[in-house]
């Protein structure tokens, strides 16, 4: 497929009533509004040729830079693209699932989560915390610095309520992931999310809510789910 023939998929493909819903959530126009399951009929397509990917990306369309994150190869990709990426994310659901699932699975995971969790930028900040979060879920426990991610429990702990919005969800859930699949820092991780304790973020009008970091690791650990990695975190 082309670049305008996936366009005129995509906007095919949208719905108003999918729009409106992203639009409550906090997506930027343009957006065409298509449903996750949509965007994966064009996933084969798209995969095949990975410069159709990274110009989807460059549209600026939520849509399509969704559909970029689904089909770019996160082993080739460079890192000063995913560097682009991410100053061009301008919601959250491009910064902390479509460049955060792809750095994640770069080999440039590990530095740019560091990098970013440092920005003064929300989305910018966010983005790390999500890549870190689904870093863990990934890497064998041996690879990890065990250490840092430790000391990292202990600044989500003293810091996490003062943060910017969105920062704090992906916080909450950089706690949650150490807790369910780093097994020697299991009960670290349940400790800071009790001393947490409820996380209050700005959903706009929406029902989503905040998982209660406690709960989800116990619920994990009752279900016999820790410990054990994930394959991918692109979703």
């Amino acid at each position: 497929m082309t670049y305008e023939e996936v366009m005129q998929e995509l906007k095919r493909l949208g719905n108003e009533q999918t729009k409106m819903t992203f639009l409550r959530h906090g997506a930027m126009e343009p957006i065409f509004g298509v449903k996750i399951g949509d965007l994966k009929k064009l996933v084969k397509d798209v995969k095949k040729d990975q410069e159709l990917a990274l110009k989807l990306f460059e549209s600026g369309n939520s849509d399509a830079m969704y559909l970029a994150g689904l089909t770019v190869n996160p082993k080739t990709i460079a890192k000063e693209t995913l560097q682009h990426w991410v100053k061009q994310s301008n919601w959250y659901m491009v910064a902390e699932y479509t460049v955060a699932g792809v750095a994640a699975e770069s080999p440039f995971a590990h530095e740019l989560a560091l990098e970013w969790i440092n920005s003064p930028e929300e989305m910018v900040a966010t983005c790390g915390w999500s890549v870190y979060a689904n870093y863990v879920s990934l890497t064998p426990d041996e690879q990890l610095d065990l250490e840092e991610i430790s000391a990292l429990l202990k600044r989500v702990q003293d810091t996490i309520h003062m943060e910017k919005n969105r920062v704090r969800y992906t916080m909450n859930s950089f706690v949650i992931s150490t807790g369910i699949y780093v097994g020697e820092l299991r009960e670290e991780a349940e400790a800071a999310a009790a001393s947490i304790g409820k996380v209050h973020v700005d959903v706009g009008k929406t029902a989503c809510k905040v998982p209660a970091a406690v709960d989800y690791i116990q619920k994990a650990v009752s279900m016999g789910k820790t410990g054990v990695k994930k394959k991918t975190c692109i979703c």
